[in-house]
């Protein structure tokens, strides 16, 4: 993989560490300007990801698509890219990985978690037990989590500031079976490689998985402010 710059390391000390050979560095969650709470141009997504050395990239706007699949074409030869979507239900926020579609939004957790399904895609419950944040109510989440419609908790969201609500992440995941991940929500290009899942290299959703319960969550906490610069968002 490529190396991460002194910039990013400085930032984030874990990154200086090289990755092992057959393994990649994969950020499960992030955002760019089509998220609506984010300023995140494509091409700062594209500075940032070639600053942090990190191989895959999963976009998760939210209940949005089209920065992700625009990406996967203005990153092509730099990392891969993901097509995910963190999807508002009627209970909190469930993430889609591998999409082909957009998925609606405002349904029930469950028939979101069938949509994302539907497309072959990964079902990835982001900040389970973060109160500040729009995670599931925990009745909901055990709900889906014991039909069998969970695939992924995050087990480490860099924007989560106690480290005590990861840990219970992680708890629920194991409790039940489930695979853990790690991503640094980034709404801003400085936080991309915050947090991230070391893992062996993986071809398609099925392969992703089997390879997740393999991997290592690799991170920290970062939620620092985007320093002010004067910009033009395009409409989204």
């Amino acid at each position: 993989m490529a190396s991460a710059s002194a910039a990013a390391t400085g930032r984030h000390p874990h990154l200086a560490q090289p990755c092992r050979p057959g393994w990649v560095r994969v950020d499960m969650h992030s955002h760019t300007m089509f998220s609506g709470d984010s300023t995140t141009t494509l091409d700062e997504i594209h500075d940032s990801v070639v600053e942090s050395g990190i191989d895959v990239l999963c976009i998760t706007d939210h209940n949005a698509i089209e920065g992700a699949v625009r990406l996967q074409k203005l990153l092509d030869g730099v990392c891969r890219v993901i097509v995910g979507e963190e999807v508002r239900t009627h209970t909190g926020e469930i993430i889609g990985l591998f999409l082909t579609e957009k998925i609606s939004y405002g349904a029930s957790a469950a028939a979101t978690c069938e949509q994302i399904r539907a497309q072959g895609g990964v079902v990835y419950v982001p900040h389970p037990f973060d109160p500040m944040r729009k995670n599931l109510t925990e009745a909901s989440l055990i709900s889906i989590a014991d039909s069998g419609l969970v695939d992924a908790i995050e087990g480490h969201n860099s924007k989560t500031s106690l480290k005590s609500l990861n840990a219970r992440a992680v708890a629920f995941a194991a409790e039940r079976g489930l695979a853990i991940g790690a991503g640094s929500d980034a709404h801003v290009p400085l936080a991309l490689g915050s947090a991230y899942m070391e893992m062996p290299d993986f071809d398609g959703p099925h392969d992703f998985l089997s390879k997740l319960r393999e991997g290592t969550v690799v991170g920290h906490y970062w939620d620092e402010a985007r320093p002010w610069s004067p910009r033009i968002i395009p409409s989204v």
